[in-house]
């Protein structure tokens, strides 16, 4: 059995590894809320369109008790602002006021209110930046048209390149503009006490203005932390001050991996290559679905079923986190989202897969090595169906089998766990593997070594 080594810390020593009790995310202190770290961040993608069609805020405020129980400590909300109404589509992403609310959200006091709830559950808030263009009724239109990016004519444009055809581009030669749009981002920051942004289509927006504006958002909330998420890929982002950006190029993979279009051999080598350059400290943000891509399909239905989609999901968040749960795929939703209008979702189906989803948020919170960036070992499997990783960090060791396949399959257990007893992270209980193991169609498993 071949190994391959993705080493982003010295070589540690695995045979003295055993299971780590919980080291939990971060909680609030008395009324002082502390920002999770980022390696620690679980992330629950927040669209306000499937919790109301008015009054989100308030809808959502009454959910936090069972979002907070999945184990998430981090809600990215969607674009909450005023939505353009000329040559509106009805998108969120088409910014009318940068320092609104939209009404059928509701008030700026209700998502100070919502903000407070999660702060008090131990859970941040980042809400979403249109940092590249604009809605075409945003007061910046008339007010400074120079901030906007013109065609040969003088009649400013939709963002080149895109169908954005209810948006116009935002300039970025323009230094007032930038210091307007630093300004309107630190409003959310100062008075409503937001915990970071996602910042949308972020490679499309130059580096030095992430980098002043990073640099801005962080002076100015000390000493609170923020946490920031870039929608791209581009390396870059990470040395304007991101914490995160996207793993665009793992979510293809796993699609391909779990359709049979790929052997999962291409989930070891697209992760190396997404981290392979890395700066230390800094995460690919992992997942198998998220607003844009359940709009397309949802995870149900992309990945070929409900263990389908689970087994996706361990593949993709256990590799190599961090991770990122679209609200909605927990309870199996079937069919796509579309988030330019209101869709209801039935929050108590599928309970089973919510509880499955919760277990595994929890492993993922009690195991500092799924989480981190300690050793990456991952093992070759003779058929290439089975993804099997070993995790380590200090004194915590895991190891990860997902049988991508709708069949059963076996593979070899590493050397180092042969012949053991080990804990199965998932029901409580022990198991005893041998020199090699079969796993049924989308099995999973995390297993540890007693202490």
């Amino acid at each position: 059995m071949k190994k391959v080594f993705l080493l982003l810390t010295l070589t540690i020593t695995v045979m003295s590894m055993g299971c780590k009790p919980k080291d939990h995310h971060a909680t609030p202190v008395g009324n002082d809320f502390v920002v999770p770290e980022v390696a620690d961040v679980v992330l629950y993608q927040v669209n306000p369109r499937v919790f109301a069609p008015s009054n989100s805020f308030q809808a959502i405020i009454g959910r936090l008790d069972s979002i907070e129980d999945l184990g998430v400590n981090m809600l990215w909300i969607m674009p909450i602002y005023p939505i353009g109404e000329e040559k509106s589509k009805n998108s969120p992403y088409s910014v009318r006021d940068y320092k609104a609310v939209a009404p059928e959200y509701g008030t700026v006091d209700d998502l100070r209110m919502l903000v407070e709830s999660c702060h008090e559950r131990g859970m941040g808030v980042i809400l979403d930046w249109v940092a590249n263009h604009t809605a075409w009724d945003n007061d910046w239109v008339k007010q400074h048209p120079d901030w906007y990016t013109h065609d040969s004519t003088g009649n400013i444009i939709f963002p080149p390149g895109t169908d954005w055809t209810d948006v116009a581009d935002l300039n970025y030669d323009n230094k007032d503009m930038r210091a307007a749009m630093i300004d309107a981002m630190r409003y959310w920051v100062d008075s409503v006490g937001v915990d970071g942004f996602r910042c949308d289509v972020a490679d499309q927006v130059p580096v030095d203005f992430w980098t002043d504006c990073i640099n801005t958002l962080r002076a100015a909330a000390k000493p609170r932390n923020l946490i920031m998420l870039a929608e791209g890929a581009n390396p870059d982002n990470f040395k304007a001050g991101f914490d995160l950006n996207y793993a665009w190029e793992f979510m293809g993979a796993i699609a391909q991996v779990m359709k049979g279009e790929a052997r999962v051999n291409k989930l070891v080598s697209v992760d190396k290559n997404e981290y392979k350059d890395l700066p230390p400290g800094k995460f690919k943000l992992r997942f198998t679905t998220n607003h844009d891509e359940s709009t397309k399909e949802t995870p149900v239905k992309l990945y070929g079923g409900k263990e389908a989609s689970m087994a996706a999901f361990v593949a993709t968040t256990m590799l190599h986190g961090g991770m990122l749960v679209y609200g909605s795929q927990e309870v199996g939703y079937p069919e796509p989202i579309n988030f330019f209008k209101y869709v209801p979702v039935n929050w108590d189906a599928n309970p089973g897969m919510r509880d499955e989803y919760k277990k595994l948020i929890t492993v993922y919170n009690d195991h500092p090595a799924l989480r981190s960036s300690g050793q990456v070992v991952t093992y070759d499997d003779d058929e290439n169906n089975v993804l099997c990783v070993d995790r380590v960090l200090n004194n915590d060791n895991v190891l990860v089998f997902v049988n991508v396949r709708d069949i059963a399959c076996s593979t070899e257990v590493p050397v180092m766990w042969s012949n053991q007893t080990v804990d199965n992270l998932m029901t409580g209980g022990q198991m005893q593997l041998g020199r090699r193991i079969t796993l049924k169609p989308y099995q999973y498993l995390l297993l540890c070594k007693p202490k």
